[in-house]
């Protein structure tokens, strides 16, 4: 018994040694990364507009035509929409990427919830005289989409819902802020959303078949963004309440034009969510061949095509 009482003593300063070291590296690395955090307009060279309170990072191709709003999804700067919005723009649109923050380069001014989404676009259209636009939501965005529909239909043209449901996911772990807190939660945060291999992985992953070798150039798009001032705090914000969207019951009231186009090789959300997705909305599911959840990334000529026959093809509102 006293040999059993020096082993699980030995164990627990085994532990408590392990621990103290943890903390003391956890420290070392928030001295050593505190500052990095920069105001927006220090990270991105715009263009943006105010929103209330808020400075809106966005991105614009074409000045003619029906316009296009595009949404992306969670850690997604409007970069995400390089390639897509020319090719937009070329078929006579006027096409606008926004930044819905957390992410991107739009300040970080709560809340980040679906109505406090709606009341931050619907002044970004009003602000640049965007009028009956086409909303393009990818991932996390369709529900932002899907919620304007719904909010203010006669305002929106048609929704295009690219590799994202529409559903709200998680929430209801408040718990979850109490457990992010410092050093663990500020160190881990500015490590992890700085390495180019994770970050190239969760790309990878994402992307589908056959990914390409990222450069550090091209990763920075997306780490860039972790380092707006305020972004730590929003993303533990966030994790507690959950990704804001609706139900399927709401989706069975839109009315609005709308498709659902999805990544024939998508991991990250199945092709099953979309199909029920579609079910829900009445309209086809439309994939696009040997590509992700990243479809608007690799394969943008495919996503563009798409997004301008879904809607135009038929009238399906019901």
């Amino acid at each position: 018994m006293r040999r059993l009482r020096r082993v699980a003593l030995g164990c627990v300063l085994v532990l408590l040694t392990l621990f103290l070291l943890a903390t003391v590296a956890a420290v070392a690395v928030d001295l050593a990364t505190n500052g990095e955090e920069r105001p927006a307009t220090a990270l991105y060279g715009g263009p943006f507009v105010r929103v209330g309170s808020t400075l809106v990072a966005y991105r614009e191709w074409g000045r003619g035509g029906p316009p296009v709003v595009l949404l992306g999804g969670a850690a997604e700067p409007s970069f995400v929409w390089h390639s897509v919005g020319p090719l937009l723009a070329a078929a006579h649109h006027r096409v606008l990427a926004v930044d819905l923050p957390p992410f991107g380069y739009t300040q970080r001014r709560g809340p980040y919830t679906l109505t406090g989404w709606l009341a931050l676009l619907e002044g970004f259209e009003r602000r640049l005289h965007v009028a009956r636009p086409l909303l393009v939501g990818h991932s996390l965005g369709a529900g932002v989409a899907v919620g304007e529909a719904l909010a203010r239909p006669s305002d929106v043209r048609g929704v295009v819902l690219l590799d994202g449901d529409a559903l709200r996911f998680g929430g209801g772990r408040s718990w979850l802020g109490h457990l992010l807190v410092f050093p663990w939660y500020p160190a881990a945060y500015r490590l992890l959303t700085r390495w180019d291999w994770l970050v190239g992985r969760v790309l990878r992953n994402a992307w589908g078949p056959r990914p390409p070798h990222f450069d550090h150039a091209f990763l920075e798009q997306f780490e860039r963004p972790f380092r707006v001032s305020g972004t730590e705090g929003a993303l533990r914000q966030l994790a507690a309440n959950g990704i804001p969207g609706v139900t399927l019951a709401d989706l069975g009231r839109v009315r609005v034009p709308r498709a659902v186009v999805w990544g024939a090789d998508d991991t990250v959300d199945s092709v099953a969510s979309g199909r029920a997705t579609a079910r829900a909305l009445g309209v086809p599911l439309r994939l696009v061949p040997s590509a992700g959840h990243l479809a608007l990334l690799s394969r943008p000529a495919a996503v563009s095509a798409l997004i301008l026959n879904s809607t135009a093809s038929r009238r399906n509102e019901r």
